[in-house]
């Protein structure tokens, strides 16, 4: 087993994991400290070290508010521990890894945290990669800067350095992906078969990542969970990203919030005590990616819509109960055009909620934003003249527990890395076996851009056929395990289509 690597800035030494045939490296430093004058800067290169350092522990979180206390179900979901080490310094990655040799060049998965850019670490026990390291992958998680940190833009930052005038959350992402090229083979990984995953603002990152025309090719695949979010008539999106000049004003006047007129003066403030300023501010405004003409050139969904992307396989999916939303159908004329049952259907799955029935009696149609996101982009990519493979997921287990949460945002992560005997929700077998296959399907696809095969006993799994144009495949994942699904729903295919027409101004 490879315990002990040498890394381009020095050595360090891992730990046997549960299973000792997978090492963990922890707090692996990938770039400077961002404090200092670096704070607001693009990553600078890591410093080297003597000896061999010891990859034990998890480095501390970026900064943010303090997880664990709240009462919200993440809170009793995964951020339990208020005690967290919290730092500005805190651009560390962690890999995990069964190789036994730095010839065996296994894929690597390179997965970026959610947390709306603002909350969330790359050590969170959902995303533990042991079990996906089992499978015969190097797994590679990362801290990157949130929040005021890593997204705010002013005058004075880009005045200074017009190359990396913002974004710099985003610019430790590709720090981190830059990083795997020139050293994961030190781990047993293969530089040339990288697949970059995110869930959530983790997803939107990927996006990013693959809208970036940085000429290098930093990953070959790509796995968006509950990452495309677009409501076909929601034209205020706070997740798009704003533009250089507005970010800026907000960073003028958040400065004044701080008591500084400076970027000098900025950088010399305590880190929480700007955490402690930003906590407010963020209640009106959140300090998000912008499109600064460098790293992000416009919405990366929009790119994505209009292939301009990096145009490489993408599984992309989401949950059944998350961002749940409804179009009021009787006000829009093209709507109308369509047939009442249309709606009908959909809309009886929803009944059981009040709120849906009332909604729905009063003419709104129910849509998941995410659902009409993905399907929307991977149809974009079939309009194309050569399209890669997409394959589309819906995550919908019964997930136990007194609260009865349903389906929610984000509980699929302990799925797709099979790590649900860290939770504490009374999981039974049928999710254990859901888990198994989950992980199975996004392993292939790390490995191959195709994610079927085996399961761990031989036998085939269900197919999971690509969406294409003429057959909208997908596959459900469910309380019967992993179901294929050929859905042609017309509502779903015009919502999708009409967002797709509506961005692009092209016709079906």
């Amino acid at each position: 087993m490879l315990r002990i690597v040498q890394t381009e800035n020095g050595t360090v030494r891992g730990l046997p994991a549960a299973d000792p045939r997978v090492t963990s490296f922890k707090g692996i430093p990938y770039a400077a400290p961002p404090v200092g004058d670096n704070r607001w800067r693009a990553p600078q290169p890591c410093p080297n070290w003597d000896g061999v350092r010891d990859a034990y522990d998890f480095a501390p979180i970026s900064l943010q508010d303090t997880p664990g206390l709240g009462t919200d179900i993440y809170c009793r979901e995964w951020h339990v521990d208020a005690n967290i080490p919290i730092s500005e310094d805190s651009l560390y990655l962690n890999v995990w890894t069964n190789a036994t040799s730095t010839t065996d060049r296994l894929p690597v998965l390179v997965f970026i945290h959610g947390g709306a850019l603002q909350w969330g670490y790359s050590s969170e026990m959902e995303f533990d990669g042991e079990r996906i390291a089992r499978r015969g992958i190097v797994v590679v998680t990362m801290n990157y800067r949130l929040a005021v940190m890593g997204f705010l833009a002013h005058p004075d930052i880009s005045e200074e350095q017009p190359d990396a005038p913002a974004n710099f959350g985003n610019l430790d992402q590709q720090a981190a992906l830059r990083w795997v090229q020139r050293n994961i083979a030190a781990f047993g990984g293969d530089p040339n078969n990288v697949t970059l995953g995110g869930q959530s603002a983790g997803g939107f990152s990927v996006l990013a990542q693959m809208a970036s025309d940085t000429k290098e090719i930093l990953f070959h695949k790509a796995i968006v969970i509950s990452g495309m979010i677009r409501n076909p008539y929601e034209t205020d999106l706070r997740i798009a990203p704003k533009s250089l000049r507005q970010a800026e004003q907000a960073g003028v006047e958040f400065f004044k919030t701080l008591g500084v007129s400076s970027l000098k003066e900025a950088r010399q403030l305590d880190a929480f005590y700007i955490r402690e300023k930003y906590a407010p501010y963020a209640q009106t405004c959140l300090f998000m990616p912008c499109i600064d003409g460098v790293f992000c050139k416009e919405d990366p969904y929009v790119t994505f819509l209009t292939l301009r992307r990096h145009r490489i396989p993408v599984i992309a999916g989401n949950t059944i109960d998350e961002f749940f939303g409804f179009i009021n159908a009787l006000d829009e004329a093209e709507l109308t055009k369509k047939s009442e049952e249309i709606f009908a259907d959909k809309a009886k799955t929803f009944l059981d909620f009040p709120e849906s029935k009332t909604k729905v009696e009063q003419g709104y149609a129910p849509a998941n934003s995410i659902e009409t996101g993905i399907k929307a982009a991977f149809h974009a990519e079939q309009m194309s003249d050569s399209p890669v493979p997409c394959y589309y997921y819906r995550f919908m287990p019964d997930i136990p527990g007194d609260d009865h949460p349903g389906a929610f945002h984000s509980c699929d992560l302990w799925f797709f890395f099979e790590t649900l005997a860290k939770c504490s929700r009374p999981y039974q077998g049928k999710h254990y076996d859901l888990a198994r296959l989950m992980c199975n399907y996004i392993s292939n696809f790390i490995k191959s851009g195709d994610p079927n095969g085996l399961d761990s006993d031989g036998s085939t799994m269900p197919l999971w056929a690509p969406y294409q144009n003429g057959h909208r495949a997908g596959i459900e994942f469910g309380d019967n395990g992993a179901v294929p699904s050929d859905e042609e729903n017309p509502y779903m295919i015009f919502l999708s289509e009409h967002l797709y027409q509506n961005i692009t101004g092209k016709e079906q």
